[in-house]
């Protein structure tokens, strides 16, 4: 929590919009943890070569995917914590309880496959487990085909529409939230 408030304070400094609020700012580094991951995959494919890298990632439009994402920002923070056990532990939920938690909130087997990476600390196990169920397993398949790919386009999407919505799940946006009013520019007076 210390790292988030030395960053808000940094943030809120030069802001012309006003100060971001916590849960804007996780899901900031959210995004921005999603992005580097993705960016050092694709470097990881091209041997290490960074420009190369760069370029596979930016290529195949995956990261175009990230616009809606970004316009996803002016949360409220929440004023108290979630009750607890909202969020089970997912390393030691049944594929079923996982299911009906995802089903819950209006998502189904692709979106529980496509957010593996984040259901435990052991990607591949969580994926093991997942592929147990039929409905799921197809979507496992599909997902660890697809990271396996130059591009992993269908992975990436996925994720960045999944990661979108859980992001603005019972969230009220206020999507002008940090917008300040533009500096007015006299024309007439531009030398050109």
């Amino acid at each position: 929590m210390n790292l988030l408030e030395e960053a808000k304070k940094d943030i809120d400094s030069y802001s012309k919009g006003g100060p971001i609020s916590f849960a804007d700012l996780i899901q900031y580094a959210a995004q921005s943890a999603v992005k580097t991951t993705f960016l050092a995959s694709a470097i990881r494919k091209c041997g290490g070569n960074e420009e190369k890298g760069r370029l596979l990632y930016t290529a195949y439009g995956s990261n175009g995917q990230w616009g809606l994402f970004e316009k996803q920002f002016g949360r409220t923070d929440a004023q108290e914590p979630d009750p607890e056990g909202r969020v089970p532990q997912w390393e030691k939920a049944t594929v079923q309880e996982m299911k009906d938690k995802f089903s819950a909130i209006g998502l189904g087997p692709r979106q529980l496959a496509v957010m593996s990476a984040f259901l435990g600390p052991d990607q591949a196990a969580t994926e093991a487990l997942l592929a147990t169920d039929k409905d799921v397993s197809p979507w496992v398949q599909k997902y660890q085909r697809s990271r396996e790919t130059v591009s992993q386009t269908d992975y990436e999407v996925d994720l960045i529409t999944t990661f979108t919505k859980l992001s603005s799940l019972g969230q009220q946006i206020n999507y002008e939230a940090y917008t300040y009013p533009a500096q007015k520019i006299e024309l007439s007076k531009l030398k050109l």
